[in-house]
């Protein structure tokens, strides 16, 4: 008889983006418009641009690439009546390490994007919208850009959308393979065509929805974030916020409303894009949804519960709700929703070791915490690992981090530290048994000078 295929989801829990995923030619836009495709667009343009957004408030939707920012707060703040032309940019440059969640939207689910988009636009009154693709996801582009051609097609993208009087265009824009240009800033750079690296930030400057790409106002928004609009508008935004953890009341800030795409990796039977909801245990994620440990033989060690630039987390915060403010109090970042599991096989400090060598490749250079900092963090891991250690290699590494976190043009210096951080808050025997065994193997043995004869 065949077996029961594992579930992709949790029994009870919505599926506002997955619900659909995996029906054949999804894809399509024949196909997404018989499961409901472009309502949510329909009943937009027949709506006040405030309406739209008072939804998007309701619902609690904060930014799902890692800031957790209120995404009406961003919409809001976008000059009404200004005659300078507005922008919509999509960060769709997914290059943080253990993170895969937008480009199975891409792929899949591409229309739920590009309507996303539309609504979008239409809110913030932008007539253009670029989706800032990572320079690796070559298909992920190009089934975008498919969507968006049979958008033009169907009259859901070009002049007088629906009659409405509004006009939209989307293009994609590929990216060259820059971890740094998915800061929002640098991604900004990299699309007017000027080096990938970040801008100053407020005070110093003005926030981009004042002044963003070609100094008009510009909403920066994750690839998530925006296909989360379509359902939103489709069951209101009171109904979405009934999901999630937080009083109804709350503020977006203290809360995590809806439900959040997580990408699972690492030592796990079923690795996997899986949508929860927000303040579901991560053990229930881990062995529910991933299945358990990969080898039944092999304990859990510990995890990186948002991506590669948050702190780890050990066994006792298996039981933290996986929300915004449940993986804070537990010390750790939601981040860009990258779980990855390890086992008790796993080194720290060569994984570490790892992480640092991706942070130094990826760093712009362009402030001496970050450019210098992370080179060390590099040099001192590698240095551990081949035998040449010594003891107060430990502290010299924490006080890097130290000097790094805080002090960098950019997050990606908090980046490359708090990984490091979070190790040797649990794990700092492990670099200090590496510290030890390079004195022993380096430790010299020389006879004792004689003195000479008077």
């Amino acid at each position: 008889m065949p077996t029961e295929q594992p579930k992709k989801y949790i029994e009870g829990q919505p599926q506002f983006l997955f619900q659909h995923r995996d029906v054949e030619g999804y894809a399509n836009i024949d196909t997404y418009m018989k499961y409901g495709g472009y309502d949510a667009l329909k009943k937009a343009v027949t709506m006040d641009q405030d309406a739209i957004i008072n939804e998007v408030k309701l619902s609690g939707l904060r930014g799902r690439g890692g800031a957790g920012f209120p995404t009406f707060i961003k919409w809001n703040g976008i000059p009404k009546n200004w005659d300078q032309p507005h922008y919509l940019v999509i960060n769709a440059d997914e290059g943080e390490p253990g993170t895969a969640k937008d480009r199975e939207l891409m792929n899949k689910t591409p229309h739920l994007l590009v309507e996303g988009c539309i609504i979008t636009c239409f809110a913030i009154r932008a007539k253009s919208c670029y989706i800032y693709v990572r320079g690796e996801y070559m298909e992920p582009a190009k089934q975008t850009q498919r969507a968006i051609d049979q958008a033009y097609a169907q009259g859901f993208l070009g002049k007088n959308i629906l009659g409405a009087g509004f006009d939209c265009d989307i293009y994609v824009h590929m990216g060259a393979g820059s971890y740094e240009c998915g800061e929002e800033t640098a991604l900004m750079s990299s699309l007017m065509g000027e080096r990938g690296m970040p801008r100053h930030k407020p005070p110093a400057a003005p926030l981009p929805v004042i002044s963003g790409v070609w100094q008009s106002p510009t909403v920066v928004n994750n690839v998530e974030t925006i296909a989360t609009v379509v359902p939103i508008l489709n069951v209101g935004g009171a109904e979405y916020a009934k999901y999630g953890t937080g009083a109804p009341d709350a503020s977006p800030f203290t809360c995590s409303k809806g439900t959040k795409l997580v990408t699972l990796s690492g030592h796990v039977k079923r690795p996997g894009n899986y949508e929860i909801v927000m303040g579901t245990p991560t053990r229930d994620i881990i062995f529910g949804l991933g299945g358990g440990m990969l080898r039944d033989d092999k304990k859990f060690k510990f995890m990186i519960p948002g991506g590669s630039s948050v702190k780890l987390l050990v066994e006792e915060h298996l039981d933290a709700p996986y929300s915004y403010e449940g993986l804070t109090k537990a010390g750790s970042l939601l981040g860009s929703g990258g779980l990855m599991v390890f086992d008790e096989t796993t080194s720290v400090p060569a994984l570490m070791a790892r992480l640092s060598h991706f942070y130094a490749h990826e760093s712009c250079g362009k402030c001496t915490p970050c450019r210098e900092g992370t080179n060390w963090l590099v040099k001192i891991h590698d240095r551990l690992l081949a035998g040449g250690g010594r003891p107060e290699d430990v502290d010299i590494l924490l006080d890097i981090c130290n000097n790094i976190e805080g002090r960098s043009f950019c997050p990606l210096g908090d980046a490359a530290a708090w990984p490091i951080q979070g190790a040797m808050k649990y794990f700092r025997h492990e670099y200090e048994e590496l510290a030890r065994q390079g004195m022993a193997a380096n430790r010299r043995t020389f006879a004792p000078l004689q003195m000479a004869a008077v």
